[in-house]
């Protein structure tokens, strides 16, 4: 495993109707695939359309750690934290104390921290609520003083109950966020407002959702780690070892939303690197899928 990069990469913008989504990243990992997906380093090689976004020159996989913005109708809404920096993560290692320019990347991108309205966590992994609070004086305080910040009820119970194999994180970064009275424990199908809502798709994790966005006829969907990798629209029968449960159930979400998902949207991945946003397009194979611009 190697140790992270800050991906400096410019802000990635898609149009969806008139909702603005923004891509601001904060780092990119290359491991090898048997970190999270074993046995894919033998069929990789089997789809071509991998390389080079999301499979480095020797074989590893490409995964990014970032957030996107979602403008709609007068609202900011930033979805998944990432890992957050100055943290303890001694579980795992490639995250532990980061020190990058993540907040500054935002700022830069015209996002000040002040004018986030929602803060939206597809679960309560490391990589998806480290941001949710900085370190001020040596305590957590929320990183989006002005936000509210949505965490599904099913997902909060079972970490705040859940040893932590990573660290302290609930304590350091979903903790404060209620000891402030910023957080707002909410359903599975939660809607923010017309064009921007929660999908439920469990399997990572008990209360894992994914976030559609619809405006004036065009539909978005973020992903969350329903899906870790594009090689798992080939072979969704292919798990994560991060998954909770191996009773098979992220497989079942895979198969249940991806023929859904490939009415043309826009499908953003939350780890996928290089072009991170693309469309599923079926196969002559059943229950497999490409990935495309």
């Amino acid at each position: 495993m190697t140790m992270p990069t800050v991906d400096k990469s410019t802000p990635i913008t898609w149009t969806v109707g008139d909702a603005r989504l923004t891509r601001i990243a904060e780092l990119e990992v290359h491991w090898p695939f048997s970190v999270l997906l074993p046995g894919a380093e033998d069929v990789i090689d089997d789809y071509d359309w991998l390389r080079p976004d999301f499979v480095t020159d020797d074989g590893r996989m490409r995964l990014s750690m970032h957030a996107v913005v979602i403008e709609s109708d007068g609202l900011r809404i930033i979805v998944d934290t990432c890992v957050g920096n100055d943290k303890s993560r001694p579980g795992a290692p490639p995250f532990e104390q980061l020190s990058t320019p993540f907040m500054e990347d935002l700022e830069a991108a015209g996002f000040a921290p002040e004018t986030i309205d929602y803060v939206v966590c597809t679960h309560l992994h490391v990589d998806h609520v480290g941001w949710n609070t900085r370190l001020v004086d040596g305590q957590w305080v929320p990183t989006f003083p002005n936000a509210r910040y949505l965490f599904v009820q099913a997902e909060y119970d079972y970490w705040r109950a859940e040893p932590q194999d990573y660290g302290p994180v609930f304590e350091d970064s979903v903790q404060p966020i209620t000891d402030a009275g910023l957080a707002d424990l909410v359903s599975p199908d939660h809607r923010i407002n017309d064009e921007v809502w929660f999908e439920s798709t469990p399997g990572h994790t008990p209360g894992h959702v994914s976030v559609i966005i619809s405006s004036a006829g065009e539909r978005a969907v973020i992903t969350g780690d329903m899906i870790h990798h594009p090689l798992q629209f080939a072979r969704p029968d292919m798990a994560s070892s991060a998954d909770y449960s191996a009773d098979g159930t992220s497989t079942a979400t895979r198969l249940e939303a991806f023929p859904r998902w490939s009415d043309g949207r826009l499908v953003i991945g939350t780890h996928f690197a290089g072009r991170t946003a693309g469309h599923i397009v079926a196969t002559d194979q059943p229950n497999s899928w490409i990935f495309t611009p």
